[in-house]
């Protein structure tokens, strides 16, 4: 069994033994995943160099990785239930990048597809 499929099953029993499931729907999961990515930009929010930026990245990794994994919770939660296989849209989305941004214009460059 893969890691995501065994980490899922995890987040699924915990969610099942609270027995909220039924607060789930697609799209206050999408906005709990949403609200969760927030909180690790808040972390760095004010910051304005670079030193600033890596300085509470590091004094907060703690902080950075719960925000992290709440994110990631709900991404688990949500592909579960929408019966999206995470590896394979990842694997899917790299080729679709790789097509879009093709090393010989995107190398160091970060412009968007539609300006290369």
């Amino acid at each position: 069994m893969s890691e995501i499929k065994l980490l899922t099953e995890k987040v699924l029993a915990f969610r099942d033994e609270r027995d909220w499931k039924q607060f789930h729907n697609s799209k206050d999961l999408a906005l709990s995943l949403v609200l969760e990515a927030t909180e690790v930009l808040e972390i760095f929010q004010w910051k304005q160099d670079q030193a600033a930026i890596d300085g509470v990245a590091l004094e907060r990794k703690q902080d950075l990785a719960d925000e992290l994994a709440d994110v990631f919770c709900y991404t688990l939660l949500m592909a579960n239930d929408l019966g999206i296989d995470l590896a394979e849209a990842l694997k899917a989305k790299i080729e679709k990048n790789n097509a879009k941004y093709p090393v010989d214009k995107a190398k160091g460059s970060d412009k968007k597809y539609t300006e290369l």
